[in-house]
């Protein structure tokens, strides 16, 4: 199945926020963790993930900070916010409203 673009792209943040929620991660790991919840399906880049990740810090919704992993490599981590948190909440009360209108047609 290809998903359009359009659909990805307005996917992202909730996405992103959704992950956030569970526990602070990198952009690797945010990745493999979209592949994983949709059964790689979604098959997010770096390139589409990183100006995600920074509009989401410039609107408050995350914060980052660089960390050494054990392996010695220094990553990014990103954090929720309460902001941000309050965010997720919205755009999930928005989606579900999307979902159900979906299902009520098929």
């Amino acid at each position: 199945m290809n998903i359009s673009k359009e659909l990805v792209a307005a996917s992202a943040t909730p996405i992103v926020l959704a992950i956030l929620r569970r526990s602070d991660s990198y952009g690797y790991a945010i990745i493999q963790k979209v592949r994983e919840v949709s059964d790689d399906r979604l098959s997010w880049t770096d390139g589409m993930l990183y100006p995600v990740l920074h509009r989401l810090e410039e609107a408050g919704f995350v914060t980052s900070r660089w960390q050494v992993a054990e392996t010695g490599r220094r990553r990014k981590y990103y954090r929720l916010t309460d902001v941000g948190r309050t965010e997720l909440e919205r755009i999930t009360e928005q989606w579900l409203v999307v979902h159900t209108a979906l299902e009520r047609l098929t």
